[in-house]
C-alpha cells in the first residue's frame, strides 16, 4: 500500500505524457512498476523546498570564502553579484603595468562552486535594494544594452549574506570622479594600463610643448596606503625597466608624485617599514609629498593646500589614481537608514556577524564593522553570574570558573593584558601595590576592568579580514542544528545560558608591501619587520599559494617569469 500510494502521488504531479506504467508479474504474484521521467525532477524540487533560502550578495573576498566552505547539501544557496568571477585583488597593482595579465588574477564563481556537492545558483545583477521587513532583495541584471535581460527581479531569503564590499571615497572633492582613475575593480587596472601607455603616445607626438609632454608624463597618486604605494613601485618598474627603452626621447620627463594627507606613507604599518619605504621612494625618485590635502581635480590640473603653511598649489598631470580609502555603497546606505544605522560608514553586526536589528541578516567585508560589545556595560551581570555563593565577593575560584567565558566574549581583555606585560586576570585584579587579591568585591572588580575598552578596535578593510569572516560565518552555517542543541559558544551573561556558536575573531597574519626594484617589506606577527630583496620573495610565495585555484597558481608565476625574461607588454589592447 506505501509503494501504491507514492506512485500515486507522484502520478497526479505529473503530465501524463510522460508517464509509462508497467504491468508484470513475478513468482506468481503481481508487481506494479512505475518509471517517471519528470520523478527525479519532482524529488529535487521537493528537497529544495525544504531547505533554507541562502542569498549571498557579492562575489569578493568575503562572498567567496563562504560559498568555498558552506556546505550547500544543507541549504538552497543563491548568488547574486555583478561579476561571475572572483579577482584577487591584492595583484590589481601589478596588472596596471602588465607585470600580471588580468585574467590570470580571475577564477569563475561557478567554476569555483562547481566542485561543490550541490548546485549555486548565480545571477550576474546588482542588488539595488534590501527589504528586511519582506525578507526579500530587488536586484537589476547588468545587462543595460538589452531590454530583454535588463528586467528587475526579486529572490526571497531566509538568510541574507551581505557582502557587496565598498566603493570608493572621494570625501566629496569637486572633479575626482570625472578626472581620476581608481583601483578597486580589475576593469578599473586594465584602463590604467591603456591610460599609462597613452600618456607616453600621446607626449612624443609631433608639436607638443615640452611643457605639454611633461605634463602629460606627470603621474600622481593621491593616497599613501598600500594600493597608492604599490602602484608607485610597479609604476615606475614598468617605466624604468620597459618604457623608457620604446620612448626614450621623453625618458627625463617623467615624474611620480605621490599624496599624503598624513605625515607618513603606510602609516598602518610599522614605522619602520614607513621609513624604508620613504627612503626607497627617495632614492627611486618617486616624490613623495606629505602632510598634503587634495582641494579639487580638474583635467589638467590638481589644486593642494599644504598643511604646514596653507599654500595653495596647483599641479599639472597626465593620469591620477585616487586611492584614500573606502565608503559606503548606496544599497548599503539606504539599507542602514531601515534599520536605523542612518549616519555610519559600515553597517554595524554583532561579534557573530549579525547586522544589528536584523536577526536572520548577516554581513562581512568592507560593507561591514563589527560593533564589539563593551565589558563595562556588562559588568554586573558578570560579577552575578561568578559570585555562585551571593557573597558580594569574588574568590580567585570562582573568577577563575568564568575567566575563559570572559576572554572569549570580549577578546579586547587579552588585548590589555598583553598591552600591560600581564600573565592573566589575577595580574589585573592585583592591589595597588602589586600584590595578589584572594577576593575582590564589585567596585574593585570595576576598577580593574575600567581600562579594558580602551583595547577596542576597528578591524581594517583589507581581504584578510574578509576571508576570514567569510570562512567563520560558513562554519557556523554548518554547525547550526548541532550547535541549536548543543552550544559552542561562552555564557550569556545577562540573560543564562550559553551563546550558539563562539565570536568571530580576527587572526592577523601580517601584511605585504611590495616597493619595487624587487624589494618588498613585510610586518608579521611577534612583531617582526623584514625589508629587503629576500622579503620580496617571501611576498612571491605567499601570494602564489594564495591563489583561488591552481590555474590561477600557475598562470601568475608563468607571468611573473615571463616578466623576468620578456619584460613587461607595452601594447595598448
Amino acid at each position: 500500500m506505501t509503494l501504491l500510494s507514492s506512485l500515486g502521488r507522484v502520478s497526479r504531479s505529473a503530465p501524463l505524457a510522460s508517464k509509462l506504467l508497467l504491468l508484470g508479474t513475478l513468482s506468481g504474484g503481481s508487481i506494479v512498476a512505475y518509471s517517471d521521467s519528470n520523478a527525479q525532477a519532482y524529488e529535487k524540487e521537493e528537497q529544495k523546498k525544504k531547505k533554507k533560502k541562502v542569498v549571498v550578495l557579492g562575489t569578493g573576498w568575503a562572498g567567496i570564502s563562504f560559498l568555498k566552505d558552506l556546505d550547500i547539501t544543507s541549504y538552497d544557496v543563491q548568488v547574486v553579484s555583478p561579476q561571475n568571477y572572483f579577482a584577487f585583488t591584492p595583484l590589481l597593482p601589478s596588472v596596471t603595468c602588465g607585470t600580471v595579465e588580468a585574467r590570470s588574477i580571475v577564477e569563475s564563481v561557478r567554476n569555483i562552486t562547481k566542485k561543490k556537492n550541490g548546485e549555486i545558483e548565480l545571477w550576474e545583477a546588482d542588488c539595488v535594494k534590501i527589504d528586511p521587513a519582506n525578507q526579500k532583495v530587488h536586484c537589476r541584471p547588468v545587462f543595460k544594452d538589452d531590454p530583454e535581460a535588463s528586467q528587475d527581479f526579486s529572490l526571497g531569503y531566509d538568510y541574507l549574506i551581505v557582502a557587496v564590499g565598498a566603493q570608493v571615497n572621494t570625501f566629496g572633492t569637486p572633479g575626482v570622479l570625472e578626472n581620476c582613475h581608481f583601483l578597486k575593480e580589475v576593469e578599473d587596472a586594465q584602463r590604467i594600463r591603456r591610460g599609462v601607455i597613452d600618456c607616453f603616445e600621446k607626449a612624443i607626438l609631433p608639436g607638443l610643448t615640452e611643457d605639454q609632454r611633461r605634463r602629460k608624463l606627470h603621474f600622481v597618486i593621491v593616497g599613501g596606503g598600500p594600493t597608492g604605494v604599490e602602484f608607485a613601485a610597479e609604476l615606475h618598474d614598468f617605466i624604468q625597466e620597459d618604457i623608457t627603452k620604446i620612448y626614450p626621447s621623453v625618458k627625463e620627463l617623467v615624474r611620480i608624485t605621490l599624496i599624503q594627507s598624513g605625515d607618513h606613507i603606510l602609516n598602518s604599518f610599522d614605522e619602520r617599514i614607513s621609513s624604508f619605504a620613504e627612503q626607497k621612494f627617495l632614492r627611486d625618485g618617486i616624490d613623495v609629498q606629505t602632510g598634503m590635502r587634495v582641494l579639487s581635480v580638474s583635467d589638467k590640473d590638481i589644486t593642494v593646500k599644504i598643511k604646514s603653511s596653507g599654500e595653495i598649489v596647483s599641479l599639472p598631470h597626465g593620469l591620477i589614481l585616487w586611492s584614500t580609502g573606502v565608503g559606503t555603497r548606496p544599497v548599503i546606505s539606504d539599507f542602514m537608514e531601515q534599520v536605523g544605522q542612518e549616519g555610519r560608514r559600515a553597517l554595524a553586526t554583532n561579534e557573530w556577524l549579525q547586522v544589528k536589528g536584523c536577526e536572520n541578516v548577516y554581513a562581512v567585508g568592507d560593507c561591514a564593522s563589527i560593533a564589539q560589545r563593551k565589558i563595562l556595560e556588562d559588568i554586573a551581570n558578570i560579577f552575578k553570574a561568578a559570585d555562585v555563593d551571593n557573597s558580594g565577593t569574588l574568590t580567585m575560584e570562582e573568577l577563575h570558573d568564568v575567566v575563559d567565558d570572559i576572554l572569549v566574549r570580549y577578546p579586547q581583555v587579552e588585548l590589555y593584558l598583553k598591552s600591560q606585560h600581564m600573565r592573566n586576570v589575577n595580574d589585573l585584579l592585583a592591589d595597588a601595590e602589586g600584590n595578589k587579591r584572594r577576593e575582590v568585591d564589585i567596585e574593585a572588580f570595576k576598577l580593574a576592568l575600567s581600562e579594558v575598552d580602551t583595547q577596542m578596535k576597528t578591524l581594517p578593510a583589507t581581504a584578510q579580514v574578509a576571508a576570514q569572516q567569510g570562512a567563520y560565518l560558513a562554519k557556523c552555517f554548518n554547525r547550526m542544528e548541532q550547535c541549536k542543541e548543543q552550544p559552542e559558544g561562552p555564557k550569556r551573561f545577562r540573560t543564562g545560558g550559553h551563546h550558539q556558536f563562539r565570536p568571530f575573531q580576527y587572526k592577523h597574519f601580517g601584511q605585504f608591501a611590495p616597493l619595487g626594484g624587487d624589494q618588498a617589506a613585510a610586518e608579521l606577527p611577534g612583531d617582526w619587520v623584514s625589508a629587503g630583496k629576500s622579503t620580496q620573495w617571501l611576498w612571491y610565495s605567499v601570494y602564489a599559494s594564495k591563489q583561488v585555484s591552481w590555474r590561477t597558481r600557475a598562470l601568475v608565476v608563468s607571468d611573473w617569469t615571463r616578466r623576468y625574461i620578456f619584460g613587461r607588454d607595452s601594447s595598448r589592447i
